[in-house]
């Protein structure tokens, strides 16, 4: 039985997508399951925190976002087995049901931007009625469900596009989002704009996709376009607001740090693999994961997928989605 893995170079700087051969799975210890896998999400690989976390190997599992029988689930970080591969075994803390209506691909393509989502504004930021939210890149796939779940809780959504293509997928959205932000021409200013639309009160909730920490000089061409500088978001969050950061390595200054102290504002890193790094947390976390499949079974979760494919077009599709994930979530289906 072949599952897909991913190899380091020498360099640490290049990976290799490989089929491997598996050894059988081991007797079924206690707590842990056998998971017929029906479809399996791809999602590109932090290689930088797998290192930080001292969990490098020779050939390391790929594919974690999984949904199969009799159960759907991550796989934990520290997994030895791939998701891409007919069967896996897992431990029954990291599963959760599958609603009958929700298909294999939706579960699987649906699960890890929810947890993201869920981490985000609801644990992070404390998302409730009436906030106003800024969602960065609103036409990713976490953009999407983090959207959806902000307009679910009864939240004002703001939202940037990167391209004509998303400003029209966003635009068609209902319940419509409050203001569109087209930034693919480096033009918009978005702080400005988010201002102009809470009235200069700011936004409660930044969820971002990034940003840019130095000055244009120093910066890529292709980020200058598209992230907003750190001091824009500091600058539109209102008092009192939340930033959650996807930019793991944010430099705040003294000045950045004492504007946010006059505002009340905090500053928090999403990084959704905490759930499973401390059995503290297991609680929370199988609660989310439940909550993510009753809303994709209600609706209210509609991803956008892509067309499924077969596992022998596994290792070419991971090698696209971990240079470029694309807009549209790419699944495996067995």
């Amino acid at each position: 039985m072949k599952g897909l893995y991913f190899q380091k170079s020498s360099t640490n700087e290049e990976i290799t997508f490989v089929f491997q051969e598996r050894e059988n799975l081991p007797v079924i210890e206690d707590n842990y399951v056998r998971l017929q896998v029906k479809a399996c999400a791809l999602s590109q690989i932090n290689t930088k925190l797998l290192t930080e976390m001292k969990m490098e190997k020779d050939f390391f599992p790929v594919g974690r976002e999984i949904a199969g029988i009799v159960l759907d689930g991550i796989l934990p970080l520290d997994s030895e087995d791939p998701g891409l591969c007919e069967v896996v075994r897992v431990h029954e803390h990291y599963l959760v049901h599958k609603p009958e209506k929700v298909t294999w691909t939706e579960a699987a393509g649906t699960i890890r931007d929810g947890v993201r989502a869920y981490t985000a504004l609801h644990y992070l930021s404390h998302l409730s009625p009436g906030k106003s939210v800024l969602i960065m890149d609103g036409a990713s796939a976490l953009g999407m469900i983090a959207i959806q779940l902000a307009h679910h809780r009864g939240a004002k959504v703001i939202s940037t596009a990167g391209s004509l293509e998303d400003k029209q997928c966003l635009e068609r959205l209902r319940p419509s989002i409050a203001r569109v932000i087209d930034i693919s021409s480096g033009k918009a200013h978005v702080a400005e704009s988010c201002l102009e639309e809470t009235g200069g009160l700011g936004v409660d909730i930044v969820l971002d996709a990034g940003v840019r920490l130095y000055s244009k000089d120093d910066e890529p061409a292709v980020k200058l376009q598209l992230l907003p500088h750190k001091h824009d978001i500091i600058t539109l969050l209102g008092v009192g607001g939340h930033w959650v950061t996807t930019e793991e390595n944010l430099q705040l200054d003294p000045p950045d740090s004492h504007c946010l102290f006059l505002k009340g504002a905090t500053v928090a890193f999403l990084n959704d693999e905490v759930w499973n790094l401390s059995n503290v947390q297991q609680g929370k976390y199988l609660c989310i994961l439940k909550d993510v499949m009753e809303k994709l079974s209600a609706g209210v979760f509609r991803p956008q997928l892509d067309e499924p494919i077969p596992l022998y077009e596994a290792k070419v599709s991971m090698e696209v989605v971990q240079k470029n994930p694309g807009r549209k979530k790419q699944v495996v289906q067995f």
